[in-house]
């Protein structure tokens, strides 16, 4: 065997290469880890277990067995706003994302408990804070979507200092459950 720099072998080159191709591939497995980490986040602590988790791709990074659908952080983001979605909040969203009509036929649960990086109280589509769209960025917090009969006892204030709608009339509205303080 031949010595190489440092006193080691030619015998340690195949064993070297298969070590570094290892660690290539795991390049993936911490990326999916750091996503699935990030979307855990949002979920209470017995509910994470049984979560399945997807990328924003809807690449499922973690197999789920409790009926949870948790995100990352979306990558258009640079703040903070993983979610965990229950069946009726999946299709919420898809309703939400293609801009069609929605019409909430069960009680749905989503949980967002390390908060997010800021929407408009008012207009489900804006992009950012303006003078009149009253944007406001949550703490830990859990969103309910029912029938619009059931959310109409509830104000629209999100300094009220308890439970408001968001996105009132219209077919996305739900409602915000502030459950710790706001950054």
């Amino acid at each position: 065997m031949m010595k190489l720099n440092g006193g080691m072998t030619r015998m340690a080159g195949p064993g070297l290469a298969v070590l570094l191709a290892s660690l290539a591939g795991s390049g993936v497995a911490v990326a999916d880890q750091a996503k699935i980490d990030d979307a855990l986040a949002a979920a209470w602590p017995g509910m994470a277990e049984g979560a399945q988790v997807v990328d924003w791709e809807g690449n499922v990074l973690k197999e789920g067995s409790n009926g949870y659908t948790c995100m990352p952080t979306p990558p258009s983001m640079t703040g903070t706003a993983p979610m965990c979605l229950d069946e009726a909040w999946q299709e919420w969203g898809q309703a939400w994302q293609n801009k069609e009509p929605f019409e909430v036929e069960s009680m749905g649960i989503a949980y967002m408990l390390a908060g997010d990086e800021g929407a408009s109280n008012v207009d489900p589509y804006a992009e950012g804070p303006t003078d009149d769209n009253e944007w406001i960025v949550e703490g830990p917090h859990l969103m309910l979507i029912a029938p619009a009969e059931l959310l109409e006892v509830y104000p629209t204030d999100p300094h009220n200092g308890g439970p408001y709608v968001m996105w009132k009339g219209t077919d996305y509205q739900h409602l915000m459950v502030p459950v710790g303080a706001r950054d």
